[in-house]
């Protein structure tokens, strides 16, 4: 249990890892999580969401455990049958899966927007904290590369993330909002804490912060913010970002994302392969903790959920 509200902003797999332990620890009403929708993309003519279906479907306990994304058991009837008709089958697709992409663009198109359709899809998955997505105006992240200028889907599921990577961008973010639950979150007295999971902060949390006035309002929030580190001992546990910081010229090291998100940092969460790096990122002005950040099971999600959540309450006399 905390005093207010806990904030977290998540991409995909590893965001919903630290999700799903805060919805364990927390009561619904504690935790509200923001989902990355610049991954969201249009597919054989529907509004396909991957970081907030990720999100879904962990929270819920569908997931498919092996892979992180997806559905549990799930088939692919579907697919086969579009493959023997030549379709596009880069992005697959279940036939499980299919049914929530249905839903979803019949719902747009009927006029509703996408806070309410996940709102709806949250409440029907049995999901007790809020999810929301960034945004319900189209934000949508554009890789250059050493191949031109690729739409992310393109770049991450049917490149495998192989061209090299020369900047990013964030097409709709200047003329987007964020939902209106969003902001009342950011502004509320009652938020307690923001914290920034373990996803990819270049892909993952860098489309939320683009968003105008975002990052303003975390700066001026009295919440804490606290980020996890997404790399351990020099590299990424889960996917490209030690690729894409090495393309970009950034050192694959936490120093570098504690410099990424530093004008706004109270706290920084530390693997225990890296606790060597704390005092210099103390002597910058943001306290450190030091905790195993792996999540390989759910008792791991757990415990780093409760790390985070202590690590706040240590820091709350500092930030008041």
């Amino acid at each position: 249990m905390i005093d207010g509200i806990a904030l977290a902003l998540s991409g995909g797999v590893g965001g919903a890892k630290l999700a799903l332990g805060l919805a364990r620890v927390l009561a619904s009403e504690e935790l509200a999580i923001v989902a990355n929708t610049g991954d969201d993309f249009e597919h054989l003519g529907l509004h396909i969401s991957p970081d907030v279906d990720t999100l879904l479907y962990t929270l819920s306990g569908i997931n498919n455990p092996e892979t992180g994304w997806g559905r549990a058991e799930e088939t692919w009837a579907c697919m086969a049958d579009l493959k023997r008709l030549r379709g596009e089958t880069w992005f697959r697709l279940g036939d499980k899966d299919l049914a929530l992409h249905l839903y979803r663009t019949a719902q747009l198109k009927n006029g509703a927007s996408l806070s309410a359709v996940i709102d709806g899809l949250r409440k029907h998955l049995k999901i007790g904290p809020e999810v929301l997505p960034m945004s319900d105006q189209p934000v949508r992240t554009q890789v250059e590369t050493d191949e031109g200028l690729l739409q992310f889907q393109q770049y991450f599921v049917r490149r495998r993330c192989e061209p090299v990577v020369k900047g990013l961008h964030f097409s709709g973010a200047s003329d987007a909002a964020m939902t209106p639950r969003f902001a009342q979150l950011l502004a509320s007295s009652t938020l307690h804490a923001i914290i920034i999971c373990p996803s990819n902060p270049y892909l993952s949390i860098d489309p939320i912060l683009a968003i105008p006035g975002v990052r303003q309002a975390i700066k001026g929030s009295a919440a804490l913010t606290i980020a996890v580190s997404p790399i351990v001992d020099g590299s990424a546990i889960k996917g490209p970002t030690a690729k894409l910081m090495t393309e970009l010229g950034v050192p694959v090291s936490p120093t570098a994302i504690v410099q990424h998100y530093g004008d706004f940092l109270d706290g920084f969460i530390l693997d225990e392969a890296d606790a060597g790096l704390a005092s210099s990122i103390e002597t910058s002005g943001i306290a450190c903790s030091v905790t195993s950040t792996v999540m390989r099971t759910l008792e791991d999600r757990t415990r780093l959920a409760r790390d985070v959540l202590d690590f706040a309450r240590t820091l709350r006399p500092m930030k008041q």
